[in-house]
């Protein structure tokens, strides 16, 4: 065995190679990403950036039903997008094993909301694995593909932000198993889910259900650790280490597998201990299940946030850990880039008091200061669908300025429907996509409009604006959303038209390598005091350029930050930045 210091995300990848995965496909989504990056450097693993989720899952379906081991990878709300495969794939089976990574993230580091998604375990009926360490992250990878053939479904595999982002020592064999392609065989009855036979598939579903409860009672991944009797904690994943940390001499109902739920193992430990207390993250999901069976727990977890092992002391005795006193620090609250294409888009939209339907990206920072350009996000591809809802509903008394913002990898994922929609129902409006040529949020990692695969090989390049042609929309205005003179033009132009009208604002990330080269070159700005009007005017700040600040009252720009994208000198009333 060789050890390895391994994040979660990339210990699940070493655990899908090395048990002979062939295919994988996700969307790029913290906390997730990585497992898809790190299993796109095997050369024995076809991997791949999908459009969206549910595509991603199908796609993963597909091979898994062609006999090869398949693993599909999201963030906990992209299993939202993917869950009408999801669901039916528990019926249909596989053939090939299929393995679905939801990485959940309590306390919304990088997220909408915190939704807990063991739920879809229950709710699909699908077997759920839920690591407690990298190590466990590891071999749950690796059974789960076995699980999956064994039983003849999908194995839902569920990881949280610490999991997966935090590295630990991982023992790993380093040997990749030689799984066989299975032979693939028609079979309409199985895999063709028409009521006929998905009525008998349902069936067959609950059966397959029973036997992985027996094995969920017998397996080592449910185990019941002795200790003292008074305390009996039952937690699983992370929530398990923390636990175990708080109150190592507790007797722990360990559960590696939570469901389908282990009845007659929870009966077993509750027999053994006077006072039963469940620690889990968000939801009360090991409570419930509990509950059904008539075990009564004490839970006094937060529904709330992220836990920590001094949260868990402090829910179950009411005393924190001891721990040092925060050292003060600066607030810096998140800012677009320097030189950031968006920049100048919502400087526009803020100088026009225009009304934002908004969508998830890096441009969702134009709801701060100095923008405030922003006025809704809900999900990936929300804003073209709200923006017409919005002005359906009004009709008359609409804002006279409404757009929807959306950026190319979301416009993609999930922009292109509600845009035909729309069009379709006569609606007006104007969309801006963003068009940075990356996904730059989660990592830069490209998509079909960027003509680069997930192993930064050539692909086939989707052309934006022949995709909003082809939907049907005429007025398509293309702009560099570093010329502000033009942006504000061509989005004027849009507002006014009287049919759907799209603004194109393409400009590469200014993080992009290539990028990144271009700005080394380019001269630095600078700001002349004397020409400065001071307070009088301080309109180059509200560019939001974390390079512009304030310096005894006068702007200032640091050449440290820099790149020289000559916004503040568009702006400048007085030529003093030069």
């Amino acid at each position: 065995m060789e050890r390895k210091l391994l994040s979660g995300n990339e210990a699940v990848a070493w655990g899908a190679w090395e048990a002979g995965v062939r295919f994988a496909s996700a969307y790029p989504g913290t906390p997730s990403t990585e497992i898809l990056e790190t299993l796109s450097r095997f050369p024995e693993v076809k991997a791949e950036w999908s459009t969206n989720e549910k595509v991603a899952y199908e796609a993963a379906l597909g091979a898994a039903i062609g006999g090869a081991r398949a693993l599909v990878a999201m963030k906990h709300v992209g299993l939202n997008v993917a869950a009408d495969p999801f669901f039916t794939s528990a019926y249909t089976g596989v053939n090939g094993g299929l393995v679905v990574v939801s990485a959940d993230d309590p306390g919304m580091h990088s997220s909408q909301n915190e939704q807990d998604n063991r739920h879809y375990a229950r709710a699909a009926k699908v077997p759920l694995l839920e690591p407690s360490s990298q190590q466990e992250a590891y071999e749950f990878a690796r059974l789960a593909f076995e699980l999956s053939e064994r039983f003849d479904i999908p194995v839902l595999l569920r990881l949280t932000t610490r999991i997966a982002h935090t590295k630990g020592v991982v023992k790993v064999s380093g040997e990749r198993q030689s799984v066989p392609l299975r032979p693939y065989q028609k079979n309409p009855a199985k895999y063709v889910m028409v009521p006929a036979h998905a009525r008998k598939r349902h069936q067959d579903l609950e059966e397959r259900i029973e036997r992985l409860r027996t094995f969920a009672e017998e397996s080592a991944l449910n185990r019941i650790e002795p200790g003292i009797p008074e305390i009996g904690i039952v937690a699983s994943g992370v929530a398990y280490t923390y636990a175990k940390e708080v109150f190592p001499d507790a007797t722990f109902l360990k559960l590696g597998m939570p469901w389908p739920f282990p009845r007659k193992l929870a009966f077993r430990f509750a027999a053994q201990v006077q006072r039963i207390v469940v620690v889990e993250e968000l939801e009360p999901f090991l409570e419930s299940e509990l509950a059904l069976l008539g075990i009564r727990a004490d839970d006094h977890m937060p529904r709330v946030g992220e836990l920590t092992p001094s949260r868990v002391r402090k829910a179950l005795t009411g005393r924190e850990l001891p721990h040092p006193a925060p050292q003060k620090s600066v607030a810096r609250p998140p800012a677009l880039c320097p030189g950031c294409p968006h920049a100048g888009v919502f400087f526009t939209l803020h100088r026009l008091r225009a009304t934002v339907m908004g969508d998830i990206g890096c441009y969702t920072l134009g709801v701060l200061p100095p923008y405030q350009a922003m006025d809704t996000t809900v999900d990936m591809g929300a804003s073209i669908g709200m923006l017409h809802g919005l002005l359906q509903a009004r009709e008359e008394e609409a804002p006279a300025r409404a757009v929807a913002v959306i950026g190319d990898s979301t416009f993609l994922h999930s922009g292109v429907a509600p845009l035909m929609d729309l069009f379709y129902n006569r609606g007006t409006g104007t969309v801006v996509i963003l068009d940075n040529r990356t996904t730059a949020m989660t990592g830069h990692q490209p998509h079909p409009g960027t003509g680069r695969t997930a192993r930064g090989e050539p692909g086939r390049r989707v052309d934006l604006e022949a995709l909003v042609r082809g939907i049907g929309i005429r007025e398509v205005h293309r702009v560099d959303p570093h010329d502000l003179k033009a942006t504000r033009l061509a989005i004027q132009r849009a507002m006014e038209s009287p049919e759907p009208a799209v603004v194109i604002a393409e400009r590469p990330c200014v993080l992009l390598p290539e990028e990144r080269k271009k700005a080394a070159t380019r001269p630095k700005r600078s700001v002349n005091p004397e020409q400065c009007l001071g307070e009088r005017c301080r309109v180059c700040l509200q560019v939001g350029c974390p390079a512009i600040h304030w310096e005894e009252g006068h702007s200032a720009i640091d050449p440290l930050l820099c790149v020289g994208c000559d916004l503040c000198v568009q702006v400048c009333p007085t030529g003093a930045i030069a």
